[in-house]
């Protein structure tokens, strides 16, 4: 028979709705493995996604649209029956773009939404809108010119080794595409803003002064922010804390 702690912990990740791990440029699902080791061991309620674009195996990635993350997302809500019961998205770093929009067409399928080191996306934003047609895919800078955009605080030479390895081009066309929002009930989804490598007192700081980077962190109507100082991928640097951030996030009502 298992124990009252046991039972518990059970009991605790039977409760949580489904989350889904979404992360950022040239990362795909396996970004995540730590994180949900922490989280969600049996993977009951926990899915971790590659975003169309970010599979190495496929052979069209190159040509992978925005549009087609936004679909992708939109399939494991279904799949995760999400209009039945909303989920939780957590989105890191260049995730925002797609999960913008997601939240702008169907806010109604999203319990909570978890920005790492991130947040909602305005209107009209790209992130590289200047980078040119030519251009099929960016793949990962070096570390030194990539450290100058991205604190890489907390990582180990073998972190960065896996990364290195592990990191897929990103499409042009992902990273070209602006995204279009107005449906102003995105911003009363409920928002946890996970800070790591800025303090969620400057955040709030910037976002009420109208830094253009915080504009639609000014608009949210329910927003949560939480300090965990580390760099910019706290999945590696901090995955303990990252998942239990996330699994407070997932409960709150």
């Amino acid at each position: 028979m298992e124990g009252p702690v046991a039972y518990r912990d059970r009991y605790e990740t039977n409760r949580l709705p489904a989350i889904l791990l979404i992360p950022g440029h040239w990362l795909g699902a396996w970004a995540w493995d730590e994180v949900v080791e922490h989280l969600d061991p049996a993977r009951e309620r926990t899915v971790a996604m590659t975003l169309p674009g970010l599979d190495p195996a496929d052979p069209a990635r190159a040509t992978r649209t925005l549009d087609d993350q936004v679909d992708a997302i939109l399939a494991a809500l279904a799949e995760a029956d999400a209009a039945a019961r909303p989920a939780v998205i957590v989105a890191h770093s260049g995730a925002n773009a797609p999960v913008s929009v997601v939240l702008d067409r169907h806010p109604e399928l999203i319990r909570r939404v978890v920005w790492v080191d991130s947040g909602p996306a305005a209107s009209g934003a790209a992130f590289a809108p200047d980078l040119p047609d030519a251009v099929e895919d960016m793949p990962l800078p070096s570390f030194d010119a990539l450290a100058q955009q991205a604190s890489l605080e907390g990582l180990s030479a073998d972190g960065l080794e896996r990364f290195r390895t592990r990191a897929v081009p990103e499409p042009g066309l992902v990273l070209r595409q602006p995204i279009a929002l107005s449906n102003p009930r995105r911003h009363a989804v409920p928002t946890t803003l996970v800070c790591c490598s800025l303090p969620s007192a400057q955040v709030r700081e910037w976002a009420g002064a109208g830094h253009p980077m915080f504009a639609e962190v000014a608009l949210l109507e329910d927003v949560t922010l939480v300090d965990l100082p580390t760099g910019h991928w706290p999945m590696w640097s901090r995955p303990a804390d990252l998942a239990e951030t996330i699994r407070v996030a997932a409960q709150v009502e």
